[in-house]
């Protein structure tokens, strides 16, 4: 399916999401690339074999909280 040149990444490699767009659709949440993956805005993606592949966005860090500072007379 691409034509680019050097080739985008093929579907079942760990860097798919790396192939170029060729139909997007933001106001849906979702890309169409080259590979034939679709990728959701949530970071979830669809195979061309079907596969799903669920969200993987990021974890943030855990928030820490700061206890006030107790004052000495």
């Amino acid at each position: 399916m691409c034509t680019h040149i050097p080739k985008c990444p093929a579907a079942d490699s760990p860097d798919r999401e790396a192939a170029h767009t060729i139909a997007s659709h933001p106001e849906q949440g979702w890309s169409l690339l080259c590979n034939g993956v679709l990728v959701f805005e949530d970071t979830g993606e669809v195979l061309p074999d079907g596969r799903i592949v669920a969200p993987h966005r990021a974890v943030p860090p855990p928030t820490t909280t700061r206890k006030p500072c107790s004052s000495r007379a």
